[in-house]
């Protein structure tokens, strides 16, 4: 079916413009006088930006989750205002900055005007919009409670941007650190050290292996640092692919989970999404054993996402969550089955687990501020180890030099 691009006004006065999926123009005026407007100018849309779009966008491009919050939260509004749901997402559409969400949004708003429900539009983005996102939507659209559901999922994304930026804040002191000890290093590797060698060859001064170690690395660094890049290229390459592979995953996972400081981190935050996505799950009305297996779908670690999947099909065969949830108390605090248990005699669950979502936030927010102060001690031991060893393995055979004499 071809492409139009049009421009079209209603009687008043409002514009609307974009491109659409039509038979012929004379079809896409009625489309467009079904919902008010008249066409003013159409033509057949151009393909070959779109073209030039598909080759570099999808491997470039990707919708942060602040841009995902914004179009949540002025979806909310407008619904809210009265706007309907294809001009609101025109309106979207024109404020959007990343390209990939404006592709979206165009496929999505053309669906819905040809009759199609808003969640099941959603279906065909799920790199943008994710289980949690569409099927909140899909109860919001069934219940007439749309409004309730966008703002209930505004919150959830207000309160995952503020978590992971807390995260993130907590680990750039050390990323930064170590980034600048490998740097210095690296120069130091290739700038002097190939020199101190050459000054022990000539001397014909005998190298121990820590000395023959460090310049020998000096020197391939200096002279075939081409390598050294491929090198480091792939290493991350291999990382990266077996991060994704379903061993390498468990094994990140369990070292995660055993690593001194980072593993309180890993645990508060863990239960924090669990208990929040729960919660909105929840209070916008899907059933629990359903809220479980959406909630095991947003979760990264493989052993929180295999405890909720194992309680929801506990919870399935008839248990209470609180008990199924009880066989994980290497994950999860005492805290959690407790105001599960409160939240299933009170029938109050979602309140309980805001509420408990909450508690691990801040628990988040104080540990990543204690974070920094654990890791710089450590930090400062890792480099005098390394600076002592380099200084060591330099200056070792100086000694040996002026001992001959």
């Amino acid at each position: 079916m071809p492409k139009y691009s049009f421009t079209a006004k209603s009687l008043e006065g409002e514009e609307q413009s974009g491109i659409t999926e039509a038979t012929n123009i004379q079809a896409l005026a009625k489309t467009l006088k079904q919902q008010g407007f008249i066409l003013i100018r159409a033509e057949p849309a151009k393909e070959k930006k779109e073209k030039r779009l598909e080759l570099s966008l999808p491997f470039l491009e990707r919708v942060s989750l602040t841009e995902k919050m914004m179009f949540t939260r002025n979806l909310q509004v407008m619904i809210a205002s009265g706007l309907p749901l294809p001009r609101a997402l025109n309106t979207l559409f024109e404020q959007a900055k990343s390209q990939k969400l404006k592709k979206a949004l165009l496929d999505i708003r053309e669906k819905v005007v040809k009759g199609k429900n808003f969640s099941e539009t959603l279906k065909d983005h799920p790199d943008i919009f994710s289980e949690l996102f569409r099927n909140m939507i899909k109860v919001g659209e069934e219940s007439g409670t749309l409004e309730k559901v966008l703002t209930v999922l505004t919150q959830q994304m207000e309160r995952e941007h503020e978590l992971k930026s807390k995260v993130q804040g907590a680990l750039m002191y050390p990323a930064v650190i170590i980034l600048a000890m490998v740097g210095i290093g690296v120069l130091m590797l290739v700038m002097v050290i190939p020199q101190l060698g050459e000054t022990f060859e000539e001397l014909e001064i005998d190298l121990p292996v820590t000395t023959k170690l460090v310049i020998g690395l000096g020197t391939f660094l200096a002279e075939k640092w081409y390598l050294a890049i491929i090198i480091i290229i792939a290493l991350f390459l291999l990382f990266w692919m077996a991060s994704k592979s379903k061993v390498g995953k468990k094994i990140i996972d369990t070292l995660l989970l055993k690593f001194p400081v980072i593993s309180v981190l890993i645990k508060k935050t863990n239960s924090a999404y669990t208990v929040r996505t729960l919660s909105s799950l929840i209070a916008s009305g899907i059933p629990i054993v359903r809220s479980l297996e959406i909630t095991a779908g947003v979760l990264g670690n493989v052993y929180y996402k295999e405890a909720i999947q194992e309680a929801a099909i506990k919870v399935k065969k008839g248990g209470k969550l609180s008990e199924a949830l009880k066989t994980c108390k290497d994950i999860y605090p005492l805290v959690v089955f407790q105001m599960i248990e409160v939240g299933e005699e009170t029938g109050e669950s979602s309140k309980i687990l805001a509420k408990l979502a909450d508690f691990f936030e801040d628990e988040v927010g104080n540990a990543t501020k204690n974070l920094a102060s654990v890791i710089e001690p450590v930090l400062m031991i890792i480099i005098g180890v390394v600076i002592g060893f380099f200084a060591i393995s330099m200056v070792q055979p100086m000694y040996s030099m002026l001992g001959a004499f």
